[in-house]
């Protein structure tokens, strides 16, 4: 890598990777095209090996950290650069920081930043069902497996993809314009790729922005199904516990009672009992990153299949059957039910994403070989699945 190049406005003195007169435009901004090519035409950045930018305060400014940034990489939203704080990819002074904290003069800001993804979107015939659309948003029940928006350089094979194929060959429509420039057209929440179940999706920018006014004030209603090892004990409990990024790995997170955890709210209701596994309806009050997976995990009970939190990948004979080959090789984890008002019309619409196939098969095996009991815990909402 060669040296950085310096160049100053009127706060800040930046600095980049090599080539970074090119990347960093008049006024000290980060820019989006120049990034996305540095990344894609050099092997030297990668995931593992990000661009980082440097910003050096020549004046007191009096404002947050994440609001400063927000000027200085406006690409990127500042949800998504509280994100990156929160990941521990950007510093003040060689120390992790919080979004809120203030900026000095003399402060030395660095920050990785992540490759942005091409905004090309192109359509892609993925199977996808839908479980409601009209002009202004769709609603769908995402499988297993399904990336639900193309990230850093990975451009295909995701929700969005499918989508715009949807859109265009059976629909009509299209995505709301928002987040078009970073690849993520339409899309007011997430789910992990390995997490099934309903998602939706706006179409219009109007039903964009009040949807994720919705979410942002949690006046949703979101509830998941998971099945867990273990019976678990009590039958119905709230798990307050503060969450942050696990201290050494990566990709996890974990409870963390310093100053990184966030407070995080999980209710959950036990809803069927087997010998050895429990079927639980999950009740997020906050919505952290893997905050169920983690949550469930501390208190002992991991979500079947989730390897990355202590859960193990079963056959059918772990659940009483026959077969050994493995069929539940993700965290066995379903977004049943999704409660919100309409955008437009402001009607209360609630949604129930039928049980993915993997996890029902499981369900079905349990009640079959090693079914205790059915329980009804106040506050249930999801109902039980079919057999």
């Amino acid at each position: 890598m060669s040296s950085p190049t310096s160049v100053p406005d009127d706060d800040s003195i930046v600095s980049g990777p090599g080539g970074a007169v090119q990347l960093i435009a008049p006024g000290g901004q980060v820019d989006r095209e120049a990034l996305f090519a540095l990344y894609e035409s050099s092997g030297e950045f990668d995931d593992d090996n990000p661009v980082s930018v440097t910003f050096e305060l020549t004046r007191d400014l009096e404002k947050r950290l994440d609001r400063y940034l927000v000027d200085r990489v406006p690409f990127l939203s500042r949800t998504q650069l509280q994100r990156l704080i929160d990941e521990e990819a950007v510093t003040v002074n060689g120390r992790i920081p919080k979004a809120s904290t203030k900026l000095r003069k003399g402060d030395r800001v660095v920050a990785m930043l992540p490759p942005p993804p091409s905004s090309e979107i192109p359509p892609e015939n993925i199977p996808v069902e839908v479980l409601f659309e009209d002009d202004e948003l769709i609603v769908v029940n995402k499988q297993p497996g399904l990336i639900v928006h193309p990230a850093r350089s990975h451009k295909t094979g995701t929700l969005i993809n499918a989508l715009a194929w949807h859109f265009r060959h059976r629909s009509g429509g299209q995505l709301s314009s928002v987040g078009k420039d970073i690849a993520r057209p339409g899309v007011v929440h997430r789910l992990d790729k390995l997490t099934s179940g309903v998602m939706v999706v706006a179409k219009s920018d109007t039903a964009h922005w009040r949807l994720a006014k919705q979410f942002e004030h949690r006046q949703t209603s979101k509830r998941y199904l998971a099945l867990v090892h273990g019976r678990m004990e009590p039958e119905a409990d709230l798990i307050d516990l503060p969450l942050g990024k696990h201290p050494t790995i990566k990709e996890k997170y974990a409870v963390r009672h310093d100053e990184t955890g966030k407070p995080s709210r999980t209710v959950y209701r036990v809803i069927e009992e087997y010998e050895g596994a429990s079927l639980v309806e999950l009740e997020l009050l906050t919505g952290r990153t893997h905050q169920i997976r983690v949550h469930l995990s501390h208190i002992g009970y991991p979500i079947v299949g989730d390897d990355l939190y202590g859960g193990k990948h079963s056959r059918e004979a772990d659940f009483g059957g026959t077969g050994t080959e493995p069929f539940l090789c993700r965290q066995a984890l379903h977004a049943t039910m999704l409660g919100f008002r309409h955008p437009i019309t402001n009607e209360p619409m609630q949604f129930i994403a039928p049980l993915a196939t993997d996890i029902h098969r499981a369900v079905r095996l349990l009640r079959a070989h090693r079914f205790v009991r059915a329980l009804t815990a106040p506050g249930t909402v999801v109902p039980r699945p079919a057999e």
